[in-house]
């Protein structure tokens, strides 16, 4: 059916789901993100994301997946203890969706562990760094070419303008999910 297997890396969140497809040496083929905002349950967000799985399974040959792994620890001023617990729980769902619908194990990759075998080096607030989704979206904008899509704003005080759209972050993220799991799985 397929000549060539690829490797899915996905940056998973209620909210908004990014995914990107490599080939097994970690080149870019493709990618995008999931919004599931306008979802309302879980369920529903879960329906939507095995849906888009499918596409993705229709249109590539997906052997092997690469999610980023949830946050393990509460830190004060983030994300709350209820936050972690159900983003944990969402990322489990999705994880098991991919097993069935690609039939492989996906393989949980830590962030920080990610960026380190891709070369990306995050520069701290501290130290007159951007945000770091900012950072991470120009690092993969100079790894490939891709358009990434934008909107304009309709109100408010930067009405008129054109920025990208929210979902181009995890799609970043998923970038270097996928990369990182291609270099981490040659060094095995």
């Amino acid at each position: 059916r397929f000549l060539v297997s690829y490797s899915l890396g996905l940056d998973i969140s209620t909210s908004c789901t990014g995914w990107c497809v490599v080939t097994p040496d970690g080149s870019f083929v493709d990618m995008g993100y999931i919004p599931l905002s306008n979802k309302l349950s879980s369920y529903q967000k879960a329906q939507e994301m095995r849906d888009r799985l499918s596409l993705l399974h229709i249109k590539y040959d997906i052997t092997k997946v690469y999610i980023e792994e949830n946050l393990q620890a509460f830190r004060p001023g983030f994300s709350s203890a209820k936050t972690l617990l159900t983003l944990a729980r969402f990322n489990g769902i999705v994880g098991y969706l991919a097993q069935q619908e690609f039939d492989c194990t996906p393989e949980y990759i830590n962030v920080n562990v990610a960026r380190k075998a891709v070369g990306l080096k995050i520069i701290s607030k501290k130290k007159g760094g951007k945000p770091t989704k900012e950072q991470v979206l120009d690092w993969v904008s100079s790894q490939v070419i891709y358009e990434w899509p934008e909107k304009v704003l309709r109100n408010g005080p930067r009405k008129g303008q054109s920025i990208l759209e929210p979902g181009c972050f995890d799609s970043a993220d998923a970038f270097v999910i996928a990369t990182a799991g291609s270099k981490l799985a040659d060094q095995q």
